[in-house]
């Protein structure tokens, strides 16, 4: 049931940034948190995964400037160990990190790629009752001709793990309609416990990844991995589709850009408008500049052009097709 009071418990937020492209996008997530979140009375952790055997080089944030400016913005700098992904399997980060998290503390993890538009604490958060982001398209699984449909499919990872099938079904949605079956994007999520979610979420991950059923033969995991595993979560932890009000996460408190032209393409005005101030100030800039996408796009004003390739009131239907515009006018930068 979905609770619509603001938020009364305590809780941390949690990003992860490594070396490269993260440590960039996390100034702007801690940036843009502390402009709507100035009395944020919970914890802002920004994971670091910790160099091993999982990792080629590493990954830990290298530019001491970039570190300077997530703590001068509050945010604490928390090392974690990659036991079963590292780089083979970078959005495993977002399960292994739960384990640094305080234990027993509510918390809300989000993609290091958002912005944060609003006063988090205004969101009635049912800790006890997980869901994560619906901001989701058909991405997975893809059925293959004569192969396993979407409810042998889904239902082979329910019973894979004891779970029940039947209850985690949307039954407003027709059957072999990809919507009528649990899917995520694994852009946010939350939880009362993230050492409660983190177990469960590496159990179904490594197992699904190593031993998964018959059905997935023909599946491709990476990278759905954890948007495969997640929904399993949060069934098992007593969770659903939408236990917070439609409207605030993905919407007028958070927006998942995924990739800055992407951001400029599509979001709003606002959106946009936020970006551009939250970053502006100099000291933040003369930093953060180094990395060419927020270079060309942000401070020269080539998003702009971006934009000017879409109205944004009628956007095309697939992604592929604006990534294709953008790319005819070199400005498909990552």
């Amino acid at each position: 049931m979905v609770k619509n009071r603001a938020n009364s418990e305590k809780f941390n937020v949690v990003i992860i940034a490594q070396s490269g492209r993260l440590s960039y996008e996390a100034v702007i997530f801690v940036t843009t948190f502390r402009r709507h979140n100035p009395d944020f009375e919970g914890k802002l952790f920004v994971a670091e995964p910790q160099p091993g055997d999982k990792w080629h080089g590493d990954p830990r944030i290298h530019d001491p400037d970039i570190r300077a400016i997530l703590e001068n913005h509050g945010a604490e700098i928390i090392p974690f160990d990659s036991q079963h992904f590292g780089q083979s399997y970078a959005n495993g980060n977002k399960i292994e990190a739960l384990k640094a998290l305080p234990k027993g503390e509510p918390f809300v993890f989000f993609d290091t790629d958002t912005l944060i538009t609003g006063d988090l604490q205004k969101v009635p958060f049912d800790f006890d009752s997980p869901c994560a982001s619906m901001k989701r398209t058909n991405t997975w699984p893809q059925i293959e001709l004569y192969g396993p449909g979407y409810g042998q499919i889904w239902k082979s990872l329910y019973d894979k793990f004891g779970l029940d099938f039947e209850t985690s079904l949307d039954l407003s949605q027709p059957d072999e309609y990809w919507q009528r079956y649990m899917y995520f994007n694994a852009g946010w999520f939350f939880y009362r416990c993230p050492h409660e979610f983190g177990k469960w979420f590496t159990e179904y991950a490594v197992a699904i990844r190593d031993d998964r059923p018959e059905e997935l033969v023909c599946q491709e995991l990476d990278p759905w991995l954890d948007q495969v595993a997640l929904p399993l979560v949060i069934h098992k932890l007593g969770g659903g589709r939408q236990t917070i009000p439609a409207g605030l996460l993905d919407g007028s408190v958070s927006c998942h850009y995924r990739l800055l032209p992407l951001l400029y393409a599509r979001e709003s005005n606002a959106v946009v408008a936020e970006l551009d101030e939250a970053i502006a100030h100099n000291k933040i800039k003369k930093v953060i500049k180094a990395y060419e996408p927020i270079r060309k796009l942000v401070y020269q004003k080539k998003g702009h052009k971006v934009r000017a390739l879409f109205d944004q009131n009628n956007l095309p239907r697939k992604e592929q097709f604006m990534r294709n515009q953008i790319k005819k006018v070199k400005l498909w930068l990552r």
